[in-house]
């Protein structure tokens, strides 16, 4: 008897599914049903992980904060590039021969903020103030400026910390191995409530006994505190609430304070 050769239909197979040319139009073709699923499945992740997620992110004034902290962090590492070139941190402000301010320190380390050009039109011989120096005065870097603080225009509230103790010494430069207590215990830079903002290029900064005045009756710029650049170029946010012996202690540079935890 002979032995018919095995068929390679697909009914003999199956396994095997349809060539594309048996498929008609209409006949058993995947349904769109599925693709639309899909893109409801993954909206409702997506819907999930925002809900999930803490809302204070998506605020303006969660942004706003942030932003806040990354001009504090951009001051921080220009000022740690000063010191690189110059092996010390710049004085407060700058003196004539008659001892008299000339200007401030966030003046002096704009070339590191990227922006020469400003610093470049500056006479650093003649007084902020003067009138040769009017228009840089106008041209405010954005990075001096808190976006959530209300402003004057042309004015900041990033204050260096300045005095005989601290990270600023008023009109010499002060390196970085001055800073007995620690880089990471040692405030740098703070952030001042409205009423003590000051114009920009202007030789004003914070010394002890302002820092120590801060209080809830001022009007700060975010809510329960103030941000500040720390020594070793970290930013942190101090609350309100800080005990004014480890506000003192983190103010000092050589106190040899038990700071603990801030």
């Amino acid at each position: 008897m002979q032995t018919e050769p095995p068929s390679n239909s697909a009914a003999d197979n199956p396994y095997k599914g349809p060539e594309a040319s048996q498929i008609l139009p209409g006949e058993n073709k995947p349904s769109r049903f599925w693709v639309w699923a899909l893109f409801a499945i993954l909206g409702m992740v997506f819907i999930m992980i925002v809900l999930v997620l803490p809302s204070t992110r998506f605020t303006p004034s969660a942004m706003r904060r942030t932003q806040c902290f990354s001009n504090l962090k951009q001051i921080a590492i220009a000022l740690h590039n000063y010191h690189d070139k110059y092996d010390s941190l710049p004085p407060a402000y700058t003196v004539d021969s008659n001892g008299k301010p000339l200007h401030s320190w966030r003046t002096l380390i704009l070339p590191y903020l990227e922006q020469a050009a400003l610093y470049n039109s500056i006479d650093l011989s003649k007084p902020w103030s003067d009138p040769v120096n009017a228009e840089a005065f106008k041209t405010t870097p954005q990075i001096y400026r808190c976006p959530s603080a209300d402003l004057p225009p042309n004015y900041t509230g990033y204050l260096g910390v300045a005095g005989e103790n601290g990270s600023f010494h008023p009109t010499n430069p002060r390196a970085r191995s001055e800073i007995t207590d620690g880089l990471s215990n040692t405030l740098m830079v703070i952030e001042v409530p409205q009423e003590k903002v000051v114009p920009w290029m202007s030789p004003q900064d914070a010394e002890e006994h302002l820092i120590l005045s801060i209080s809830e009756k001022d009007t700060l710029a975010h809510t329960g505190g103030y941000q500040a650049a720390i020594g070793d170029g970290s930013v942190r946010f101090l609350s309100i609430n800080l005990d004014p012996s480890t506000l003192r202690a983190i103010i000092s540079i050589s106190g040899q304070e038990d700071v603990g935890e801030f």
